[in-house]
């Protein structure tokens, strides 16, 4: 039976205060950013009106296709086609089965042009909060659980991650805050150490 802990509310695998983790995009080539199945990046309705705020900025970034896949599928209340699905289980459009509409590649790697422009310092928004959490994947069980999102991908950040003795906590620090508050993510901290210690 897994081990989890319960942090005001939000439910943690507990294997996620063991695991090591961070990217190594010259090995993954970004491949979180296009993984096959159909859907992109999960969204939370908060973020849909974030988002197209921040369009006129990111789209410039994108190949011809993609920015048409956006600004073509318009409904009766002009929003874009950058998402699908409905409220509460919305994500950003997924293309060919396998790119975020919002993928663009720099030398082979796959890149959010979401994030590119928040680094420009033309947004204000950095990227979905599902993208800035992974590979936590967040479900919602009467309070968000968070879980560790395998891939054969992830590998080389595992192993960099092991190298550099980095948890995925730790790695995952700005996100976690940006998700949860300062307050709750050094709970969570104390509870990092703390099985840390027990394995001293």
């Amino acid at each position: 039976m897994r081990e989890l802990l319960v942090i005001d509310n939000v439910t943690i695998d507990g294997s996620l205060l063991r695991r090591n983790f961070a990217c190594d995009l010259l090995k993954c080539k970004g491949a979180c950013c296009s993984l096959p199945g159909g859907r992109g990046a999960p969204l939370l309705d908060s973020e849909i009106g974030q988002i197209q705020e921040s369009l006129p900025f990111v789209i410039p970034l994108l190949e011809d296709a993609k920015r048409g896949i956006i600004e073509s599928r318009r409904d009766e209340s002009g929003r874009t086609g950058f998402y699908e699905g409905e409220s509460g289980d919305y994500a950003t459009t997924c293309v060919d089965d396998e790119d975020c509409v919002f993928v663009y590649r720099e030398n082979g790697i796959s890149k959010c042009a979401i994030e590119r422009a928040y680094n420009e310092g033309k947004i204000s928004f950095r990227k979905p909060i599902s993208c800035h959490l992974y590979p936590i994947r967040v479900g919602n069980f009467g309070g968000d659980v968070l879980r560790y999102h395998e891939i054969s991908e992830c590998r080389p950040a595992v192993r960099q991650g092991d190298a550099e003795k980095v948890g995925v906590i730790e790695f995952l620090k700005p996100a976690l805050v940006r998700r949860y508050g300062e307050e709750w993510y050094n709970k969570l901290d104390v509870q990092v150490n703390v099985n840390v210690d027990n394995k001293v």
